[in-house]
């Protein structure tokens, strides 16, 4: 009983220290100079943040003894035996919303209190989605790990928001043609206000603020409302910076050299942005090594969220991969 008590103690030190260090992020990036914002007249827009190499530090001081703490916790979990010696399978399969990170979170709720359980496989077959989402699901994930191990599989793409969630596990097993990566954030403001006028529509507008209406698409953005966006991305974007070099135990420095927005074959990343190549056989007799156990029972516990088809407009889905955009048409 008094080891269960410590455990969750140390455990809430820990997510302490991890609202200290996104409020550290936040606080940095408030401060930051916008020297890299580009004129709204570009045609095309790329953007290469560089840290204040001060604040980056810390940051990195930070991350590391979160790190500490996490494998701490880990190493507290009880050993696997005979009565938990079931592996539970939970697939997040598409773009993921909010009706995934419902169905998702609760399952993993009841699979972190459920005692036949003794580890869990995440079977991640996504481009990413809504920001929201991914990282309730992510925390969740995380939270779990303090309790049982989890391994995360994908055999075809675990891309932007479902690499994130992945790198909330232990391991990563990826098929060796699986794409995975595209670290990033993505948003796209569509501006009809010509197509409108062509048109003869005219849009009335009834707001209680100048910038209630920010985003919309019958004007364009206003330069504060730019600088406020890219604000916005770069804060997610730095969240996702974090949870990769955490994760991955990377330098945020080795981790912005794969944060291009691109994907990789998995056998291009092996050692790097996933643990192993092979199949899901292959992430099964991984997590039963970390669980201790040989022949676990499986189980599949909740169904596959979402197909691709339903997809999302560009304007939510920030940590999404770009080929999956829906647009407007």
């Amino acid at each position: 009983m008094e080891r269960d008590v410590w455990k969750y103690i140390t455990f809430i030190l820990v997510l302490i220290l991890g609202v200290f260090v996104m409020s550290t992020t936040l606080l940095y990036l408030q401060n930051q100079s916008l020297s890299s914002y580009v004129p709204p007249n570009a045609t095309c827009r790329t953007e290469v943040v560089i840290g204040n190499q001060t604040a980056e530090t810390a940051l990195q001081a930070r991350i590391a003894e979160l790190q500490s703490l996490i494998r701490a916790i880990e190493m507290e979990r009880g050993g696997t035996n005979v009565t938990n010696a079931t592996i539970a399978l939970v697939p997040i399969f598409g773009v993921i919303e909010g009706q995934t990170a419902l169905n998702t979170v609760t399952t993993l709720e009841k699979l972190m209190k459920d005692d036949s359980v003794g580890g869990v496989l995440l079977w991640i077959e996504s481009p990413g989605g809504d920001v929201g989402a991914v990282r309730e699901i992510y925390h969740e994930v995380q939270v779990l790990r303090a309790k049982k191990p989890v391994v995360a599989y994908t055999g075809g793409i675990a891309a932007s928001g479902g690499y994130y969630i992945a790198v909330g596990a232990e391991r990563i097993i990826a098929d060796p043609l699986a794409e995975v990566g595209s670290i990033g954030v993505i948003y796209v403001h569509f501006n009809l206000a010509d197509n409108y006028a062509s048109n003869g529509i005219k849009v009335d507008v009834f707001k209680t603020g100048p910038h209630k209406d920010m985003g919309a698409e019958w004007r364009a953005l206003t330069e504060y409302e730019r600088k406020k966006i890219w604000g916005m991305i770069d804060a997610y974007f730095q969240s996702f910076l974090q949870a990769v070099s955490m994760g991955r135990n990377m330098t945020l420095n080795e981790t912005r050299e794969y944060a291009t927005g691109e994907t990789w074959l998995a056998i291009k990343v092996n050692g790097t942005l996933v643990d192993e190549t092979g199949n899901f056989q292959t992430a099964v007799e991984e997590l039963e090594k970390l669980m201790g156990v040989e022949s676990a029972e499986i189980k599949v516990y909740g169904s596959p969220t979402q197909s691709y088809s339903l997809g999302v407009f560009g304007e939510g889905a920030l940590y999404l991969d770009p080929r999956y955009l829906r647009l407007r048409g």
